[in-house]
């Protein structure tokens, strides 16, 4: 980014000299060389400048130029239209200064937040970390960071730069970002950028604006909970306010989420969080994009045989009815349940871009649906399962038999049962069990199963029962 003072007049040094430095003409830090701006719409650019001055904005990609007057507390906004998927292109603003945007891109642009899951690179280790990183040279795929910061308001700027992808800067990137990003540039043939705003550790709610947690009752109460732990930050709306709030502006296709282990302890009102973080960034970003998200993998969590995680996948399920949203099931890609940290990112990145070519791209013939619990019937002493988006059938790897399957009488006692696969639905029973009513699927903190459709794409996780 080239910046350039023209000569002026004494009067003209001595309004800039009287001026605070924020009178200069000054962009965001998510504005810069090698960004990507979002293509076929009215880009919104902003910033600040000296008030009363008049701001010129002109794309390389036409001779049209647009302007906005500063108002008089400094900032201005205006909106630049952008044509299809391309670049390099360049970006000229004009007042007293100069500013030129270089390597501008225009493609598709994603938000990626969540925890440590979001935020894994190559460097903290995955599947052929070092074959990935050395074919990680895709110039059409552009990274922004956002520097972590935690604030109790609203911030109009954060920190970091956008950077080409290349081996150098991928190993420090996100690993299920930068693997979307890369099945998406390769399907769409169009320049992505990825703006990752990703913490380790911390629960939805410090990624939640405050308003919406407090004006629930319930998530309210489990937020007074997540003070007495002792990761930072915990304060709800400290990482919206820091590293979400002043990306808002921002014109975005959408937005991949993959967070919920620290919110294991307070599950129950999960659900309702997710639905307010979503309305609260669509509001922001006025925009109802798409939504895609991540459920979380089984995990010992200190006690393999409890059920908090697995109620928790439950919530997050339950996320599905708000509208334009998705979930990527990851329960088949865990090498090792003791490690919260699958290093299978590859399939990760694979699954939500399938995803969001199917529901947002059109692109036709791509599996990204996961078969899910429709409901259950008693059958002589069994219980029929029937699935959803299990269409095709069901199947297990060669050789191996339906497992992670309990199944319940009355007694609301659950026991190992058997399954077996006819069709898109399951047969479950236990011989102990001769009436049963309730069955249930990978449904404990670590639980694997090993049921896929046809396509290859695991069960979810499910339970017929409320108990």
């Amino acid at each position: 980014m080239k910046t350039h003072f023209f000569r002026v007049s004494l009067l003209s040094l001595f309004a800039f000299f009287s001026c605070s430095a924020s009178g200069q003409l000054r962009l965001p830090a998510v504005f810069g060389d090698h960004m990507v701006l979002q293509q076929k719409t009215d880009a919104r650019i902003w910033g600040w400048g000296n008030s009363g001055s008049t701001i010129k904005v002109t794309g390389s990609w036409s001779k049209d130029t647009v302007t906005a007057k500063v108002a008089n507390d400094g900032t201005w906004q205006l909106n630049l239209p952008t044509p299809a998927a391309g670049g390099p292109y360049t970006v000229t603003l004009l007042n007293d200064q100069q500013i030129v945007l270089e390597d501008v891109l225009i493609g598709e642009v994603w938000l990626c937040s969540g925890q440590s899951n979001m935020e894994w690179s190559a460097n903290s280790g995955i599947v052929n970390a070092e074959a990935e990183v050395n074919n990680a040279n895709h110039p059409n795929i552009r990274f922004f960071h956002v520097r972590r910061a935690g604030s109790d308001y609203p911030q109009d700027d954060c920190h970091g730069e956008w950077a080409v992808c290349s081996p150098a800067t991928m190993r420090t990137f996100s690993s299920v970002a930068y693997f979307f990003a890369r099945h998406l540039q390769q399907t769409l043939n169009a320049p992505v950028g990825l703006i990752n705003a990703s913490w380790g550790g911390t629960p939805a709610e410090v990624w939640t604006d405050k308003k919406f947690v407090e004006a629930d009752p319930m998530l309210s109460a489990y937020a007074s909970k997540l003070r007495t732990y002792d990761w930072w930050p915990k304060e709800p709306g400290r990482l919206y306010n820091a590293m979400i709030a002043p990306l808002t502006p921002l014109n975005i296709a959408g937005a991949l989420w993959y967070q919920g282990e620290s919110n294991v302890g307070t599950y129950p009102g999960y659900s309702r969080l997710m639905g307010a973080l979503i309305q609260n960034w669509r509001a922001a970003f006025e925009k109802d994009f798409p939504f895609y998200f991540v459920q979380i993998a089984p995990y010992t969590y200190g006690n393999p045989a409890a059920v908090e995680a697995a109620r928790l996948r439950e919530m997050q399920a339950q996320c599905l009815d708000v509208p334009k949203t998705g979930m990527v099931v990851v329960s088949d890609l865990v090498d090792n349940i003791k490690d919260i940290h699958p290093r299978n990112k590859q399939d990760v990145g694979k699954r939500l871009a399938h995803m969001a070519l199917s529901e947002n791209y059109g692109v036709t013939g791509l599996a990204y649906k996961f078969p899910s619990y429709q409901s259950v019937s008693a059958e002589n002493n069994a219980l029929r399962v029937q699935l959803k988006d299990a269409e095709t059938g069901l199947m297990v790897k060669a050789g191996e038999k339906p497992m992670a399957f309990e199944i319940a009488g009355a007694d609301k006692v659950f026991v190992p049962a058997e399954a077996r696969i006819e069709g898109s639905t399951l047969v479950v029973s236990a011989k102990n069990v001769t009436k049963p009513v309730a069955v249930r699927y990978m449904f404990t903190n670590d639980g694997v199963g090993n049921v896929f459709s046809k396509e290859g794409l695991p069960v979810a996780p499910f339970r017929s029962d409320a108990w």
